[in-house]
Formats: structure tokens, C-alpha cells, sequence
């Protein structure tokens, strides 16, 4: 097996746990290898540091998989892996059958990423190491997991930095296109083979459960009370605390007295944006949401979105939308404003026989989940105006006191830099945010300390207030 030795004057990333060594990192290679062999890596002084595969064609040159000695990745290797990523996962993800099963360096396997979608698993292979080993990868998997197929996702433009070509397909099994799994008790479908990289998103399940608790609470700001069913007719009503005296039936009325008999006359209305699958629409409907609007610009996307929805019996309350997000929260703003100037037409001149269009809706919950919008580090600027420009018009069409839900999955935008643009965002929009919660990804993702790559995903919940 060939040695690598480290530079003496890298930074020692490696001591602190993370896993890669680039290509100027390294001094000098002693003995000979492929490319894809494991090789030693020691530091300057010969000190043993690990064992990793190697791709002389990569700028990430090395990527260690042990601390110790190791004589081959083999199916022995890969089942105790495996063995590993599991016990995590029923221990950390209880009662899923559905969720992240190997997070790659995360989970000490670098290059290679599972998906376990019920019985069926997805593979994403990222590096030439584990494309050198995929057969056995895919052998242990079927061995360990005993699945009804096993499908390649490895679709991803990361792998030409490898020197290899990307590439999508069956490996195992039988492999239905389309999958039907169970996510905080919500029946969803997955494209397996035409869905977002491997499908579906799972780093987000906790925080879609999250937004659980701005969903209802809301009838009091439209003028529905609790009354006392027996006292419907005297006008009489409960008292604030939603109880009746006797333990009698409370029933909902509204300002002219009338019982309210839609179902979720306290639940809120809610904008989805770039909604994928509609994930964050079917846990808004699960928590009691009066009215979702579901909006992506890919008509593929909204339709698997329909099809969820549909499986969930949530139709009536779910509206949908093709459209682009940065235009679409635009002109909602736009119409606003123009709703705002006529109604202030006593101060101002204001051309009344235009009629007034569809646009200028607001909502209580504004959810926005885009897609990362810096995918090098040359791209932060941009990406930061875009995040800006949409939590700035969003956050203006949350009626006062509603809640903006934020993300960001852009590795390169930082946190602080994440916050830093949502509060120039709220500056230029004259809107106060109170952060109610602050997440990452979740309990599949987990994160190796000093190992920031993993710490991609950010997720905020804010009360929005007007100054």
C-alpha cells in the first residue's frame, strides 16, 4: 500500500476530523497505486494519521474512510458500515421507514450516499473510490437490507470533478419509478428516477413538523368566537378560555352570530414556495391549516404535489400554482401596494376604473424552501440578493403578527451571513422579525465536527411585526 505524507504546513483538518486532503496538502506519495486505492496518510514525521482511497484526477485528492489500518474496503468493511448507519437511524428517526441511510463522510463513508425510501433504496455514488467498489456496495446493501431494489441516482455534475461520467439506472431488484412512503404520518410518492437528486428531500422532516404550531390559532383575527352551543340563540358566549361551564358542548360562531361549521375555521392560510413535493403543504394540512396555496415553477413538481395532497384527502384546502417564485411574490406585492394606494384614495389621485386583479394576497404563513442558490463560493453575492429579494417580498405579504418559514440549503451562505441577509431583508421591507426557532437538518444528517460542509441547511421561523 502506498504512504501519502502530509505537507508540514497544512492546517491539521485532518486531526480535527475531516476527512478530506487535497492535492496541495499532500508532500510527496512513496510506492505505487490506481487510482481508487486505499493508501496511509502520515504527517511530515511519518505519525500515522489514516487510510483512504485516492484519485490523483480530484482537487479533494484523498478521502480517509479509517483511523486505523485497513487492508480493503470489502463486504466485511461495508456490512459493519451499514450495521452502523442503521442502529443510528432506528435509534435517532423512531417509527420511519423511510429516511437517510448512509450520509457519506457523515456517516464515515465519504462519496457515497443511501436513501431508503421503504423497501427500496437509492444509491448515489460521488467519488471514484466508491465507484471502483459499487458491486459490493450494492451486494452488502441487498444482503444487509434485503430490499426490492436498489436504483442509481448518481446524476450529479460532482461527479466529473472525479473523472467520471454521471449516470442514473437499476441496480437491484425491481425498481418502480414511483414509491409511496410514510413521513410524520403522511402518505407521500417519490420519483425514484425523475424526482430532485435522489428523489426526495428527507434533511427537512423535522422542520416540516416544525410549523406544526403556526397553524392554528387564528379564528379570533377574522371574529370567530366559542359560544355555548345552548346558548346560540341568546348570543351568549364562553368564557376566553374556550370553556363552557358544565362541561357543555362549545361550538364556533362568528360576528353576526352565525355557527361556523367549516372544520378549520381556526387554522391558517399558508404560502408554499418552491414546495418540490409539496411536503411542507401536506404537514400545514395535517396541523390544521385553513387554506394552502402550493407554488413551484416545475408543472412536474405540482403534479406530485396533486397526487400527495390527493393520497391525503387535503383537496379542498390546497390550491395550486405554476409559477415562478420571485415573479409570483412580486406581483402579490405589487397588487398590495396598488389595494393599499386606492384604499387611501382620499389623500391621492388614484385611476379607479382599472380594475383591481387577483394579486395582493397575503397570508398568515409564508413558507420559502428554495433550492440552493450558490453552489460555488463565487456565487455567495448572488445568491444573497437572491435570497434577500424573495424573504423580502415575502415577508410583506404575512398579515401583522403572521410567520415567515425560511430556508436555505446553500452551503457557501454561512449562517451568520443567512441571518445578516434576512435582517437587511426585514430593514428594507420596514418589518420587525422576531426568531421564534432556528433549525438544521435533521436527525439522518448528523454532522462531524470540524466538518463544515455538513452544516449546509438553515431554517427559521420568524414572527413578522411593521415598524
Amino acid at each position: 500500500m502506498a504512504t501519502v505524507i502530509l505537507d508540514r504546513k497544512r492546517k491539521k483538518r485532518l486531526e480535527q476530523g475531516h476527512p478530506w486532503i487535497y492535492a496541495n496538502e499532500i508532500e510527496s506519495i512513496q510506492g505505487e497505486y490506481e487510482p481508487g486505492d486505499l493508501v496511509s496518510v502520515t504527517n511530515h514525521t511519518g505519525q500515522y494519521l489514516g487510510c483512504g482511497y485516492i484519485n490523483p484526477k480530484s482537487q479533494i485528492a484523498v478521502r480517509i474512510v479509517s483511523y486505523t489500518p485497513l487492508e480493503e474496503m470489502d463486504r466485511t468493511f461495508f456490512a459493519q458500515r451499514f450495521a452502523q448507519c442503521l442502529e443510528h437511524r432506528r435509534r435517532f428517526v423512531a417509527r420511519a421507514d423511510s429516511y437517510r441511510l448512509v450520509y457519506g463522510e457523515a456517516d464515515f463513508l465519504p462519496g457515497l450516499v443511501v436513501d431508503r425510501f421503504e423497501d427500496v433504496l437509492v444509491v448515489q455514488v460521488l467519488s471514484l473510490g466508491m465507484e471502483r467498489r459499487k458491486s459490493v456496495i450494492v451486494e452488502t446493501l441487498a444482503e444487509l437490507l434485503k430490499p426490492r431494489g436498489i436504483y442509481e441516482r448518481s446524476d450529479v455534475p460532482v461527479r466529473e470533478l472525479e473523472g467520471l461520467e454521471q449516470t442514473k439506472g437499476p441496480l437491484y431488484g425491481d425498481c418502480p419509478r414511483y414509491v409511496e412512503i410514510v413521513e410524520n404520518g403522511l402518505r407521500m410518492e417519490v420519483d425514484i428516477e425523475q424526482g430532485q437528486k435522489t428523489g426526495y428531500f428527507f434533511d427537512q422532516r423535522e422542520n416540516r413538523a416544525a410549523i406544526g404550531k403556526l397553524m392554528t390559532g387564528w379564528g379570533t383575527r377574522s371574529g370567530i368566537r366559542l359560544v355555548e352551543e345552548g346558548a346560540l340563540e341568546e348570543g351568549v358566549s364562553a368564557d376566553s378560555s374556550g370553556t363552557g361551564d358544565g362541561g357543555s358542548k362549545l361550538v364556533p360562531v362568528n360576528a353576526n352570530g352565525k355557527r361556523v361549521t367549516f372544520p378549520y375555521w381556526d387554522g391558517a392560510t399558508v404560502l408554499e414556495c418552491f414546495s418540490h413535493t409539496g411536503s411542507f403543504t401536506l404537514n400545514a394540512c395535517r396541523f390544521g391549516a385553513k387554506k394552502v396555496t402550493c407554488l413551484d415553477i416545475s408543472e412536474h413538481a405540482i403534479e406530485t404535489a396533486k397526487r400527495n395532497v390527493e393520497l391525503n384527502g387535503f383537496g379542498e384546502r390546497v390550491e395550486f400554482v405554476v409559477a415562478d417564485a420571485f415573479d409570483y411574490l412580486r406581483s402579490q406585492v405589487k397588487g398590495l401596494d396598488e389595494r393599499k394606494t386606492r384604499a387611501a384614495a382620499g389623500q391621492a389621485k388614484v385611476d379607479t376604473s382599472k380594475p383591481v386583479g387577483a394579486e395582493g394576497r397575503t397570508w398568515d404563513v409564508v413558507i420559502l424552501d428554495p433550492p440552493a442558490f450558490a453552489k460555488t463560493k463565487g456565487a455567495v453575492e448572488g445568491a444573497c440578493r437572491g435570497y434577500k429579494d424573495i424573504n423580502l417580498h415575502a415577508m410583506k405579504l404575512v398579515n401583522e403578527g403572521g410567520y415567515l418559514v425560511t430556508a436555505s440549503c446553500s452551503y457557501h451562505v454561512r449562517p451568520d451571513l443567512f441571518l445578516e441577509t434576512i435582517l437587511a431583508a426585514a430593514a428594507d421591507a420596514r418589518k420587525v422579525l422576531r426568531l421564534v426557532e432556528y433549525r438544521g437538518a435533521g436527525n439522518d444528517h448528523p454532522r462531524i465536527l470540524g466538518v463544515d460542509e455538513g452544516d449546509y441547511l438553515k431554517f427559521a421561523i420568524f414572527e413578522v411585526h411593521s415598524r
